[in-house]
């Protein structure tokens, strides 16, 4: 069984490869912050909307080059050599690593020029965010200490993926940040560990054994199912915060319903090949979150 499956992935066309290894049930956690932060900025004084498409390619860039960063780093380690989710290129021993290490330079590079404009046309201070925000992408798994490794990867999402890609994509565009701006950011942050959160809970067997010591090996199976609850329960709580500003962001609530059937099979001792599901439903999960509460955001600020 294990031969006719390794055989089926090596049927695989070369793109589908390199797509499959962008991670894109992953790719939300990128294009949700950018949603908020534009929803956001329609209620300030001069908003600059091109800006907003660069940022937009920024945020999918870094997560993009993320993922190929994690799996040459994995793959090279041996990490990824047992596993039971999704293909990794490297660990599968489809695509040579140095392949896959070139993609994610190219990846960030990528960003990297893009958020050169962004900050040529608005703070140079953008410069020393996209410096941090690649530093980060390429130690979380890559490096002679990752922090991955050392459960705080989910730090880096909340930061990376939470705070700052809402926070920069609402600054590029109002060149202002407002109190709202800054409590919106939390639920985008909550929704984007929780995709990490899911991943690792399905991960804990195989990075027990190599020595990944993620937050969800150190907490264990209950307790890190209890935290993907928790990262909801937050989320709820800081859209309500936000609702009293601007009342109409409470269909958000409605986004983090979504989430139930993903909830429900956590709680359940979903584990296995029956997370790859939870993982894709968490993301679809952020992607409906992130419309309904933008879209609460645009009515609220009309």
């Amino acid at each position: 069984e294990v031969k006719d499956s390794q055989s089926h992935v090596n049927q695989i066309p070369a793109v589908k490869l390199w797509v499959l290894g962008a991670r894109p049930r992953t790719l939300p956690a990128a294009v949700v912050p950018v949603l908020v932060g534009a929803a956001l900025a329609l209620g300030t004084a001069h908003p600059v909307w091109w800006r907003i498409a660069l940022a937009l390619v920024v945020s999918l860039s870094l997560q993009v080059g993320v993922n190929y960063a994690n799996d040459y780093s994995d793959g090279v380690k041996g990490t990824d050599a047992v596993r039971v989710g999704p293909v990794r290129l490297v660990g599968s021993g489809l695509v040579a690593p140095k392949l896959v290490k070139r993609a994610a330079v190219l990846s960030f590079g990528f960003a990297a020029v893009c958020g050169l404009v962004l900050s040529l046309t608005t703070t140079p201070w953008l410069l020393v965010v996209g410096v941090c925000a690649i530093a980060a992408g390429w130690t979380y798994t890559g490096g002679p200490r990752p922090y991955g490794y050392l459960g705080l990867g989910e730090i880096f999402v909340f930061i990376f993926f939470g705070v700052v890609a809402t926070l920069g994509s609402a600054y590029v565009v109002a060149e202002e940040l407002t109190s709202a701006m800054w409590i919106s950011c939390v639920p985008v942050g909550c929704f984007a560990c929780a995709l990490l959160v899911v991943n690792n809970l399905r991960d804990i067997p195989t990075d027990s054994k190599v020595g990944k010591n993620t937050l969800a090996v150190r907490l264990g199976d209950a307790r890190t199912r209890q935290f993907y609850v928790l990262l909801y329960v937050l989320s709820a709580a800081f859209v309500v915060a936000v609702a009293i500003q601007k009342p109409a962001a409470i269909l958000g609530l409605l986004g983090i319903a979504s989430a139930g059937g993903a909830v429900r099979a956590v709680r359940g001792g979903a584990s296995g090949r029956d997370l790859i599901a939870v993982l894709g439903a968490t993301g679809k999960a952020q992607m409906i979150f992130g419309l309904l509460f933008s879209v609460g955001l645009l009515i609220a600020n009309r």
